[in-house]
């Protein structure tokens, strides 16, 4: 096959690229005329044909699509580089931003794909995985400290800097949840300007995140080389059905009554963690609608209709979004400039040890435990040193393991809320 009838025969979304590549054209014409809606039409007009384009790209470079995360690293860095370019104008980036964030289209998101997850799990082994999960998870995550501390006197570094301003706030959860809280903290256990200590923490959570995303492409691209040391996206070496073989078995999947089932459900446990917030507001939404999704699955208080219909409902939007999603976390939420002003060879061999101190600590506590070791790397080991939700979708994309989403939320959110408690203790060892 020659080029040419390579490039006609070529599709995104079934769409054939030379059209694809003119409705994008079309669409960047479109932003900077300002011509674009600014609401979430206008949005996904932009995240869902670029989400589409850098995925493709991604996947189609061999290294990046080998060892890099493939289109997930992609979308990301690639949304961030247009916009650092401003090549995406201003005011299509605050759109995207208001719609992913204030509008709570990632919250959506993110609740309908928890759901969906925990939902699909099978009851005995959802229980017993969740009780040794987090122990594997803190246990990591000490590993990791002991690690970059030793590593940080060797290179000169003091215990403040390797430990309070690198590992603190790449373990804290994200940045709503996790760096702006921690500036609060350390803006008063230090006496230091807020902007002095935030401009610190927030270089360290955003490079500590592209480190993870690169590891967990990374692992998933070991799973497939050595299958021995993964369950193909089950964390539970025992009885290691995934979600999809699961579902395969019941013999029918939901119908689009099913789906609003599933949608009612999804959005009814959300609006529970968001009451649970309100009224203990030390434990994150997403944290509650984890506990309760969970709680209502282990005691068999949801129908199957409706575990089918959530399941189901987290596949369409998994498969519709994740890209667009992708895109718009590079553009709203990746700060080229403040991941490139940190970019020293010592600090980066910081970040370096520090994830690979957490992935190898949760892959040898996983496998203790009965958890397989990538997997247990990637949920316990990785997503605690992430961006937050972002930071997980990101993670689980990469490693193309979407299905570990709650496993995911549960290390960001709990681990992140004990590191910020910790990390009130710590100010007072450091004055």
């Amino acid at each position: 096959m020659d080029v040419r009838t390579a490039w006609k025969r070529k599709c995104i979304y079934g769409i054939p690229l030379p059209l694809y590549l003119g409705v994008c054209a079309l669409s960047f014409a479109a932003m900077h005329l300002d011509f674009l809606p600014s609401n979430m039409v206008g949005a996904l007009i932009v995240l869902v044909l670029l989400g589409g384009l850098f995925h493709s790209l991604g996947e189609a470079l061999p290294i990046v699509r080998s060892w890099l995360g493939g289109g997930t690293v992609m979308c990301i860095f690639g949304a961030a580089a247009l916009y650092r370019l401003h090549l995406i104008p201003e005011s299509s980036a605050v759109a995207i931003s208001d719609f992913l964030n204030t509008a709570g289209f990632l919250d959506f998101f993110i609740a309908v794909l928890i759901a969906g997850s925990i939902l699909s799990m099978d009851r005995k082994l959802l229980i017993g995985s969740a009780l040794k999960f987090l122990p594997v998870a803190f246990c990591s995550m000490l590993f990791a400290l002991a690690a970059v501390a030793a590593a940080g006197k060797l290179m000169g570094y003091t215990l403040e800097d390797s430990v309070m301003y690198t590992a603190i706030p790449m373990m804290s959860g994200g940045m709503g949840a996790g760096v702006i809280p921690l500036a609060d903290i350390y803006t008063q256990g230090f006496q230091a300007g807020h902007a002095e200590v935030i401009s610190r923490l927030i270089p360290a959570s955003a490079v500590g995140n592209v480190a993870a995303i690169l590891m967990a492409g990374l692992l998933g691209r070991l799973g497939e080389k050595v299958p021995r040391l993964s369950g193909g996206g089950s964390l539970v070496r025992e009885k290691n059905l995934s979600p999809d073989q699961s579902r395969k078995e019941t013999g029918r999947t939901a119908d689009v009554r099913g789906l609003v089932t599933g949608l009612v459900a999804a959005l009814g446990f959300s609006l529970g963690g968001y009451c649970l917030h309100h009224l203990v507001p030390g434990v994150h939404t997403y944290a509650w609608l984890i506990l309760l999704t969970a709680a209502a699955r282990g005691f068999g208080l949801i129908s199957e209709q409706a575990s089918k219909g959530a399941y189901e409902l987290s596949r369409v939007v998994l498969t519709c979004f994740t890209h667009a999603v992708l895109i718009g976390i590079g553009i709203a939420l990746i700060d080229l400039d403040a991941v490139a002003k940190v970019l020293t060879p010592s600090w980066l061999l910081l970040v370096i040890v520090i994830t690979a101190a957490v992935t190898a600590g949760a892959a040898f506590g996983g496998w203790l435990v009965g958890f397989w070791p990538i997997e247990s790397a990637i949920t316990a080991g990785l997503c605690t040193i992430n961006m937050g939700g972002t930071g997980n979708i990101a993670i689980l994309s990469a490693s193309k393991r979407m299905e570990l989403l709650p496993f995911a939320q549960l290390a960001t959110r709990i681990c992140g809320s004990m590191t910020l408690v910790a990390a009130s203790f710590l100010v007072r060892f450091f004055n």
